[in-house]
C-alpha cells in the first residue's frame, strides 16, 4: 500500500475541494432517504388515520407531496449536477498532474532504461494505468465515504423506528465485510497480472507498427499474426481470471445483499400480524432497506473498481519510483563559457556491472575546436565513448573534463546545452520541418531557422516540398529522404550553435552525393569548434586534426591521417581494406 501513500500526495492539494465534493453528496443522497419516512407517514398518519376527514386527508397529502416535489424537482438537480462536476474535476485534474510528473519523470531516466524498456510498456502506464487511477479518486475518496455516511444515517433511522428490526436488518453485515476482504486480495493480483498483459500487447503492438516495412519486405505477415496471438491470447487469459475473480465477488456478496431484505420482511411480517408494528413502519423499513443495501452493493462495485485502481497505482508508481542513473551533484553548477577543451582520463565504463569493461583506460586530451575522428571495426567503443561526453551514461572509473572541470561536477543539462549531435539515424518529430529544426532553439525566429537551414544545405530541398517549412515529415521523418533527414538534423544544431561538436556516422547510411552534400554542410558546422567524429568510411576523416583508432575499448593509435598511414598499423589496414572493397565495387558496377 506505499504506492497508495504515495499517490495521495498528488490528492493533499485538493482536500478541501474532494471535503464539499463529499458534504454535497451527503445532502444528495440524504434527499432520498425521506422516501420511505413520506411513505410511512402517508400511511400511518394520512391513510390509517381514523380521525381525519376524507378532505384532511387529501389536504395533508396534496401539501406533503407538495413540499417533496418542490425538494425533488428544484433542490436535488442543482446539488446532483455541483456534485458530479466537482468529483469529475478533481479526479481529472489529479491525472492531469500525474501525467505532467510522469512526462518530467520519463524525460529524466537514463538511456540505459530505455534499452531494456518497451516504448509500449512505457505509454500503457501513462495512458492506461493513470486513466484508471481516477477512480481511486472519485470512487475511493468520494463514493465510498458517500455510501457508507448513507448506511450510517439510514441505521440511525431505522433504529429510532425499531431496534430490534434494525438489528436483523444488519445482521449480515460482518459476512458481507470478510467476503469483501476475501476477494480483494484475489482480485487486485489478478487486475495487476490483466494491466501487466496489457501492457505486453501493446508493447509489442507499438513495435510491430513502426517495423512494418520489414514485416512486409520478409514476408513475415503469417509468423508475425501468430506471435501477436500468443500475447493477444495471454492478456485473454489474465482478463478471464480476473472476470472470473470479479464473478465470484458479485456472486457471493450479491447473495448476502439479498438474504438480508428477506429476514426483514419475515420477521417485520410476523411483528405486524402480532399487533407490535403498524403496516406503515414495515413499508418504510423495508424502502430503507433498499437505502441501505443499494450502497452497499455500490460498494461491492467499488471494491471491484478500487481493486483495479491499486494495482493501476502500483504499476504507476514502478515507472514513477524508476531511479535516474543521471543526477546532479547537489552542489553542481551550470556548464558556462565553454572552450571546448576536452580530456579524457583513465576513462572505464561498462553498462552493468556483472559485464565485461566497453572502455578500458581511455587517456585523450583534445583541444578547443580541434577535430577529433573515432575510428575502427564496429563494436570497439567508438559510439560508447562518445555517449560519455554529455553524460547519456556515466564513467565507471575515470574523469571526463571540459574546459578543466569534471563533467559530474556540473549540471548534466547545462552540459546538453553545449553539445550538438548529428547521428546516423537522428529522429524527427511528425510536425513541420520549421519545428523539427527549431529542436535547436525553440525561440528562433523563421528568419533564423532559414539561415540555418541554408548552412545545412537544407533550404533548396525544403523550398521545393509542398508546404516549404510548414511540411509535415510524419513519424520519425519517414516523408524524407536519409540524406534530407540528415540536413534537418545538421540544422537543428547550426541554430543551436553549441561548442562543442559530435557526428556519430552521420553519413555512413547514405548515397555518394547526399554524403558530399552532408559532408560539406558538417565542415562548416564544425569550423572553430570542438568536434568528434565517428566515421565508417576512412575517407570521410582525412581532413580530422587527430585520428584515434579504437580497438576492444582501447586507444592503440593516435595521430593525422598521414601519420596514420606512414605507420602502417591498424589504421593503414583499415583504409586499405576499404579501398579494396571501394575499387572492387567500382569494378562490379562498371562491369
Amino acid at each position: 500500500m506505499n504506492s497508495v501513500k504515495q499517490y495521495l500526495h498528488f490528492v493533499k492539494p485538493y482536500k478541501w475541494r474532494i471535503f464539499w465534493t463529499i458534504i454535497i453528496g451527503i445532502i444528495k443522497f440524504a434527499i432520498p432517504l425521506l422516501l420511505p419516512l413520506i411513505l410511512k407517514y402517508v400511511i400511518d398518519d394520512i391513510i390509517g388515520a381514523n380521525t381525519l376527514s376524507d378532505t384532511d386527508k387529501v389536504t395533508k397529502l396534496f401539501w406533503v407531496m407538495g413540499g417533496a416535489f418542490i425538494i425533488f424537482l428544484f433542490l436535488r438537480p442543482p446539488i446532483e449536477y455541483i456534485r458530479q462536476y466537482l468529483a469529475q474535476w478533481v479526479g481529472n485534474r489529479i491525472l492531469f498532474d500525474i501525467r505532467d510528473k510522469l512526462f518530467d519523470h520519463i524525460q529524466r531516466l537514463s538511456l540505459k532504461y530505455y534499452s531494456k524498456t518497451k516504448t509500449g510498456e512505457i505509454i500503457s502506464r501513462v495512458i492506461n494505468d493513470v486513466e484508471q487511477t481516477k477512480s481511486f479518486v472519485v470512487t475511493g475518496l468520494m463514493n465510498v465515504w458517500l455510501d457508507l455516511i448513507t448506511i450510517g444515517i439510514a441505521i440511525i433511522i431505522m433504529l429510532q423506528m425499531d431496534v430490534s428490526l434494525t438489528i436483523v436488518a444488519i445482521i449480515l453485515f460482518p459476512l458481507y465485510g470478510f467476503a469483501v476482504k476475501y476477494f480483494f486480495s484475489k482480485l487486485r493480483q489478478s487486475t495487476r497480472e490483466r494491466s501487466q498483459a496489457v501492457a505486453e500487447v501493446q508493447g509489442h503492438l507499438h513495435e510491430r507498427v513502426q517495423g512494418i516495412s520489414i514485416t512486409r519486405s520478409f514476408a513475415l505477415e503469417d509468423y508475425e499474426q501468430e506471435q501477436f496471438a500468443k500475447r493477444n491470447n495471454h492478456f485473454w487469459e489474465k482478463s478471464m481470471n480476473q472476470i472470473n475473480w470479479n464473478a465470484r465477488t458479485f456472486a457471493v456478496t450479491n447473495t448476502i445483499t439479498d438474504l438480508a431484505p428477506l429476514l426483514v420482511i419475515a420477521y417485520a411480517g410476523y411483528q405486524v400480524i402480532g399487533g407490535s408494528m403498524t403496516l406503515g413502519t414495515m413499508v418504510a423499513f423495508v424502502g430503507f432497506m433498499d437505502r441501505v443495501y443499494s450502497p452497499l452493493r455500490r460498494l461491492i462495485n467499488s471494491s471491484t473498481v478500487l481493486t483495479q485502481a491499486i494495482a493501476s497505482i502500483d504499476r504507476v508508481y514502478e515507472l514513477l519510483n524508476e531511479p535516474y542513473d543521471i543526477v546532479d551533484k547537489p552542489n553542481a553548477k551550470p556548464l558556462t563559457n565553454v572552450k571546448g577543451k576536452i580530456n579524457f582520463e583513465d576513462v572505464h565504463f561498462r553498462y552493468e556491472e556483472e559485464e565485461q569493461e566497453v572502455l578500458k583506460g581511455i587517456n585523450l586530451q583534445v583541444d578547443a575546436g580541434e577535430t577529433i575522428a573515432l575510428v575502427g571495426m564496429s563494436g570497439g567503443g567508438k559510439s560508447t565513448l562518445i555517449s560519455l561526453i554529455p553524460r547519456f551514461y556515466d564513467v565507471t572509473n575515470g574523469e571526463i573534463k571540459v574546459d578543466g572541470v569534471d563533467i559530474r561536477q556540473v549540471k548534466a543539462r547545462s552540459l546538453r546545452d553545449q553539445i550538438g549531435m548529428v547521428l546516423q539515424d537522428n529522429i524527427l518529430f511528425s510536425e513541420s520541418i520549421a519545428t523539427n529544426i527549431r529542436m535547436g532553439n525553440p525561440h528562433a525566429t523563421d528568419e533564423e531557422v532559414i539561415q540555418a537551414a541554408k548552412a545545412a544545405n537544407a533550404h533548396d530541398f525544403i523550398m521545393e516540398l509542398s508546404y516549404g517549412y510548414d511540411t509535415l515529415v510524419g513519424e520519425r521523418g519517414v516523408k524524407l529522404s536519409g540524406g534530407q533527414r540528415q540536413r534537418v538534423a545538421i540544422a537543428r544544431v547550426f541554430l543551436k550553435n553549441p561548442p562543442i561538436l559530435i557526428f556519430d556516422e552521420a553519413t555512413s547510411a547514405l548515397d555518394l552525393e547526399s554524403e558530399h552534400t552532408i559532408q560539406e554542410a558538417m565542415e562548416k558546422l564544425a569550423s572553430n569548434r570542438t568536434t568528434f567524429i565517428v566515421a565508417h568510411r576512412l575517407a570521410t576523416i582525412t581532413h580530422a586534426d587527430r585520428i584515434v583508432v579504437i580497438e576492444n575499448g582501447e586507444i592503440v593509435e593516435v595521430g593525422s591521417h598521414e601519420q596514420l598511414m606512414e605507420k602502417q598499423g591498424s589504421y593503414y589496414d583499415l583504409y586499405q581494406v576499404q579501398n579494396l572493397d571501394n575499387h572492387e565495387t567500382k569494378t562490379i558496377v562498371h562491369k
